[in-house]
């Protein structure tokens, strides 16, 4: 584990809005711990530092309670709606060569043939990985591919150590031409207008 993502927890005995918010105020990120058959812990996080680490997705924090180390990964990141400010983070305790379920970014890389437009319909994959060895992303070269040429989840090459879980099947880039312009249509449509309008002023 990286230095970065040590992270110094409190306990937490009270509970409620009231007392969230007057840790949110302290500068602090309430959150739960659980899994592996083990009772919910409530903790404390340090905001700034927490909230830097949890814009990576599948975040992993190497927790030290009270002197405890504990690795937790990432599960859930609840926010203000307006402000987006984290008001709480549900952490899932992993341990060190366990294997958990994800769901990965994708990103795209390289450029398709020249006048082609790339469609990304599967933005993550859903694969399994070691808890200390999750893929940032997941990534996807549409170099020099044609109209008409499609990625499904079984082309992509994945990072080492992780295994598809998503259906192999699943589209996620396909290379298309943009529609042709409907300037035509619209001039046409606006020619049609004052002839109308001419054929029933003769009617009058």
């Amino acid at each position: 584990m990286s230095e970065d993502t040590t992270v110094h927890a409190e306990l937490r005995n009270s509970f409620g809005k009231g007392f969230a918010r007057r840790l949110r105020a302290a500068g602090k990120i309430p959150a739960v711990i659980y899994g592996h058959g083990t009772e919910p812990v409530h903790v404390a996080l340090p905001g700034h530092q927490v909230s830097l680490i949890v814009r990576r997705a599948n975040a992993l924090l190497d927790l030290d309670i009270e002197g405890t180390s504990q690795l937790a990964l990432v599960k859930d990141v609840q926010k203000d709606p307006v402000h987006q400010i984290i008001e709480h983070i549900d952490l899932l305790v992993v341990k060190k060569g366990e294997k958990v379920a994800i769901d990965v970014p994708v990103v795209v890389t390289g450029e398709s043939a020249p006048g082609t437009i790339v469609n990304l319909d599967a933005t993550t994959l859903s694969v399994e990985a070691e808890a200390t060895h999750i893929p940032e992303h997941i990534e996807v070269s549409v170099e020099g591919l044609e109209e008409g040429a499609h990625i499904t989840a079984a082309d992509v090459t994945l990072p080492k150590g992780s295994s598809l879980l998503t259906d192999p099947e699943v589209l996620v880039v396909a290379i298309a031409v943009p529609a042709a312009p409907v300037e035509d249509e619209v001039e046409a449509a606006e020619g049609e207008a004052p002839a109308e309008a001419a054929e029933e002023a003769a009617a009058e």
